[in-house]
């Protein structure tokens, strides 16, 4: 006995329904019929079948339209159609193999040829739908696999982060609200989720190279010597060349980020000097989100600014920062979302305050 495949029957006449019904049912398998090619199109989809015999002449839409409708329907495309016809003609034949016909089978029903064209195609709906699920199946470890190596980048990004945290218990809460200001200012660009996502990951380990500067330097309290400052100042490069050489989207990212986040758009800033879209927009976008911080942050030079003081320093000037510093683009974009700068150093003060 077959397994209970299920067998489209498709014809205008009842009495030819009922022949292929009974055979097919003798065959072992289930059996669902439609009396044109427009019920045929629309049991087709709902009900899936595993092969469809398909009679030519019939009202409205004969066999022909009705296969054609089926085969350019990528949900129903894959189900065999044997085309069922006393047409013995070629051009009957063409006309069968233009709409996307699988096979044919010619009036009277032959039982033992029937028997024989239901088994080829059947076992080739059924090798298609291995090849479909085992497809699925590969489709999902792949995706599996992804979030897994998705989640080991993240890991690593944070791991290498802690690193800094070390040597400055205020250098953690910055990091952690960076991830959050430059995430604020790529979707206030419209950059997309994938970027946004990326940014928020990868800008924390924008100072990674701060591991390499003596703590004297780096934890000093007053100001720096011009010496000590060449030494600060290389906290770039160090970064990038520690992050160097990953196949992770975030470290590459990163990398550009450690690499060029003291750039400025009018070209003053190190350690290259380059200006305007010479440096990539993540760091162009760090680089504000970095500004507004240490504004809001207590540095050996001076108190933490309040939000209000710190925004018009960045918009206005005061002499040591001022707007020609920051790409036009970014600098409207932390405009217009500068309210949520103020939500998010709050917000994250507050649970850095209750830890």
């Amino acid at each position: 006995m077959q397994s209970m495949n299920k067998i489209l029957v498709v014809d205008d006449q009842a009495l030819g329904i009922l022949v292929l019904e009974d055979l097919c049912k003798e065959l072992g398998y289930h059996t669902i019929k439609a009396r044109n090619g427009f019920e045929a199109v629309a049991l087709a989809r709902t009900e899936d079948p595993d092969c469809i015999l398909m009679d030519v002449m019939m009202p409205e839409m004969d066999g022909f339209e009705a296969t054609e409708v089926l085969k350019k329907d990528e949900s129903t495309a894959h189900i065999p159609i044997i085309i069922v016809t006393a047409l013995e003609s070629r051009d009957s034949r063409l006309n069968g193999i233009a709409s996307g016909a699988d096979d044919f089978l010619t009036k009277p029903i032959d039982s033992e040829e029937l028997v024989l064209r239901l088994k080829n195609n059947l076992r080739n709906k059924e090798y298609h739908d291995f090849l479909k699920h085992h497809n699925q199946l590969l489709e999902e470890q792949i995706a599996e696999r992804t979030k897994q190596l998705r989640k080991g980048y993240i890991d690593t990004v944070q791991r290498l982060v802690l690193a800094s945290e070390f040597k400055d218990e205020e250098t953690g809460g910055h990091i952690n609200r960076i991830s959050h200001y430059t995430r604020e200012i790529a979707e206030s660009c419209n950059l997309g989720s994938d970027f946004s996502e990326s940014i928020y990951y990868a800008s924390p380990m924008h100072d990674i190279g701060k591991v390499a500067i003596p703590d004297a330097i780096q934890l000093k309290p007053g100001a720096l010597s011009s010496k000590e400052w060449q030494v600060m100042k290389a906290h770039t490069t160090v970064g990038a060349e520690i992050l160097a050489g990953s196949d992770s989207p975030y470290l590459q990212m990163a990398m550009d980020i450690a690499n060029y986040h003291h750039e400025r758009w009018d070209g003053q800033g190190y350690p290259n000097c380059l200006k305007g879209e010479e440096s990539p927009l993540t760091a162009r976008i760090m680089n504000i989100c970095d500004q507004y911080d240490a504004l809001r942050s207590i540095r050996p030079y001076k108190p933490a600014f309040d939000h209000e003081k710190s925004c018009d320093i960045i918009m206005n000037g005061d002499g040591r920062t001022t707007p020609e510093h920051f790409d036009p683009m970014v600098l409207e974009s932390f405009w217009n979302c500068r309210g949520r700068f103020a939500e998010i150093y709050a917000e994250l003060k507050s649970l850095e305050h209750s830890a």
